[in-house]
């Protein structure tokens, strides 16, 4: 049976080998319970996150837990893309220029690809110009920016800015990490923002069926 609040803990806790054992059982019972656990997954992030801020977790931990986060997702992954191969669209993804956090991106693209999106991931500290080139050359209508560091507000706008000197204005540009609020996105000007990896792939995904 399906326990929110044991996922939760397990991902809070650390508890890599509970963790597994759980998400195996959900998929073993036909996956039913996949996004909830998806959500529990989340919230026993936020946790880390809190448990981090108070220095009872170091950035070892914090890179632990988003290695544990990313392999769960891609356990549920066949789960929450419904099983299917179909693909709903092509988008880049990547951490901005300055910024070498990529935890945070890594989760997004395996929940987007979950979605049913190819994702082009351009990595880390990734200059505005290779983001134009590569949505120029690969004719991607979908941009999703990453950044933890305050400074990738900056970078994020130079992105969006390029975009637009290159014609390119019909690109939805999504922004997202800890930095980003609704404020920032607005002055970056960019198309929305996400406080969530679940959030950008629902943006996303709406973007892509209009």
């Amino acid at each position: 049976m399906f326990n929110y609040e044991m996922v939760k803990n397990a991902m809070a806790d650390l508890d890599e080998d509970v963790l597994n054992d759980a998400l195996d059982q959900i998929m073993a019972d036909g996956g039913e319970h996949a996004q909830e656990a998806l959500d529990a997954c989340q919230e026993g992030m936020k946790i880390v996150g809190k448990r981090f801020e108070e220095s009872e977790y170091f950035v070892g931990d914090l890179i632990f837990a988003g290695e544990i986060l990313t392999a769960g997702v891609e356990r549920l992954k066949p789960a929450i893309g419904g099983g299917s191969d179909e693909k709903i669209g092509r988008m880049v993804l990547c951490t901005v220029y300055g910024d070498l956090h990529d935890i945070g991106k890594n989760i997004v693209k395996s929940i987007l690809e979950a979605t049913g999106f190819e994702v082009l991931d351009l990595g880390i500290d990734t200059p505005a110009e290779k983001i134009v080139d590569t949505v120029k050359a690969e004719n991607i209508k979908i941009v999703a920016l990453s950044g933890v560091l305050t400074l990738a507000l900056n970078a994020m706008k130079d992105t969006v800015d390029a975009l637009k000197r290159g014609n390119l204005d019909d690109v939805k540009v999504i922004v997202g990490g800890a930095p980003v609020n609704e404020k920032a996105a607005e002055q970056i000007g960019a198309d929305a923002w996400a406080s969530s990896p679940q959030k950008t792939a629902e943006i996303c995904r709406g973007w892509a069926e209009a």
